[in-house]
Formats: C-alpha cells, sequence, structure tokens
C-alpha cells in the first residue's frame, strides 16, 4: 500500500531538518509531502532543496498562512489525486516520533479506517508537558468526547493515519475548521459514518525548536464548533433528521 506522509510547516527550518530524516530513516517507504503555507524563514526552500534530492520528497507551496485544517485538507486532495492509500498527518516540530509511525500504519493496513496516534491511552504519555498543558488537553477531549457522544479519547490528537476510502467518503469540501477543532472535525465525521476509529497508544515530545501555534482564538474556536456540533446533532437525533 502506498503511503504519504503530509508534514504541514510555518516557519519550520529549525525542526523540519530532523524530522524529516528520521521520518525517512523510520520508514523508507513512505513519501513525504511537505505542505508549505509560504514560510519567512525559509523553510519551503528547504523543502525544494530536499525533494530536488529525493524523489520521495514532494512539496506544496500555499500562498500563505491559513491554517493547519487548510494544509491538510490541500494534502489529502492531492495525495488522493497522485494515488495513495494511506495518508498520514505529523507534526514538523519533533512532537510525533516518526519511529512510531509504523504502529500506526500496521493498525490502518489491519483495516482500521482512521488510525489516531493517542497520549490518553493506556501505554501512551507526554513529555515535556507542564500540568497545565496536560489538563488543557484532557479537558479538551473529555469535553469533545461527551458532546459528541463519541470514545476516542484523545480527539484532539495530530498524529494519524486515514485510509483512501476513509477520505473518500468524507466530504472535505465542507470541513471549514482550520484550527486546533480540525482534528475534532474530523474525527466527528469518521464517527457519524459508522467507521472503525482505533487508537494507538504513543510518546508524545514537546517541540524544542520553534514557537507553537496555538493561541487564544485557535482554542475558542475549537470550543465554539465542538459546542455547536454536538448541539446541532443532538437536535438532528431529536426531530429525526440524523
Amino acid at each position: 500500500m502506498r503511503v504519504l506522509t503530509i508534514i504541514p510547516t510555518y516557519n519550520e527550518i529549525e525542526s523540519l531538518p530532523k524530522t524529516l530524516q528520521r521520518l525517512r530513516a523510520a520508514v523508507p517507504d513512505s513519501d513525504v509531502l511537505i505542505a508549505d503555507d509560504n514560510s519567512p524563514d525559509g523553510t519551503g526552500d528547504y523543502a525544494d532543496e530536499q525533494a530536488a534530492r529525493d524523489p520521495r520528497v514532494h512539496v506544496l507551496h500555499r500562498k500563505g498562512k491559513e491554517g493547519l485544517g487548510a494544509a491538510y485538507i490541500a494534502g489529502f486532495r492531492w495525495g488522493l489525486e497522485n494515488g495513495y492509500d494511506i495518508l498520514v498527518e505529523m507534526d514538523a516540530d519533533g512532537s510525533h516520533k516518526p519511529e512510531q509511525l509504523p504502529l500506526l500504519l500496521e493498525a490502518s493496513k489491519a483495516g482500521a479506517d482512521l488510525v489516531i496516534g493517542s497520549r490518553w491511552v493506556p501505554g501512551g504519555s507526554v513529555v515535556n508537558w507542564p500540568l497545565h498543558r496536560k489538563l488543557l488537553s484532557r479537558a479538551g477531549s473529555t469535553y469533545s468526547r461527551l458532546m459528541l457522544g463519541i470514545r476516542t479519547r484523545d480527539i484532539t490528537a495530530g498524529y494519524r493515519a486515514f485510509r483512501r476510502s476513509t477520505l473518500e467518503r468524507l466530504d472535505l469540501a465542507a470541513v471549514e475548521s482550520v484550527g486546533y477543532g480540525f482534528q475534532v472535525d474530523m474525527t466527528f465525521r469518521v464517527a457519524r459514518l459508522g467507521m472503525t476509529i482505533v487508537e494507538v497508544p504513543i510518546t508524545f515530545v514537546e517541540r524544542e525548536f520553534g514557537a507553537s501555534k496555538m493561541s487564544g482564538n485557535i482554542v475558542f474556536e475549537a470550543i465554539a464548533n465542538v459546542t455547536k456540533w454536538g448541539l446541532s446533532a443532538r437536535w438532528q437525533k431529536l426531530t429525526g433528521r440524523g
């Protein structure tokens, strides 16, 4: 099965080289798509250099910073158009260990429609996060899980593997979430179609370089959207429209 690992970037010149090197060593059979949002720090130029040297590395240059969700949707479309069977989401900052990608791919090849690298299932862990970050992540996942009525424990996780057939069943044009809530949105859409979601434990490592893209606005957007989706789903069920 052809695998494409999508890495969205914006000002990741410090972290991308090491992440890309580790990924190519850990899973040499995976192609890589770097979706760069016109990084002013030269990340896109570095990506082009690597693509010129390695036929398995590809670059998707985007006009500007449009958010995580938009970058992944563009990457999914590129991967589907180019015939890949499994499409992986991975952060550029090293928080997702490339050495653990085979765990996700194994579950995906076994038939899971969506595989999530989970911090909050037995065996999962977080390294170098302060207590308030852990509490915020757990609270976000718990609220989303209860509001949306799904069982996924790490619903906000960003280390994922989608089967081609899963993405083909989703209406990608309808996905408008751009930030933190994108992962929740995608999980909810997969769950509502009755597809299989499997969580595998991973070790999440706080980034060594660069700045986090998380902000108060992104968190607020996620909370507002989850509340809206949950109430809408309940109303549809109540009125027999869901």
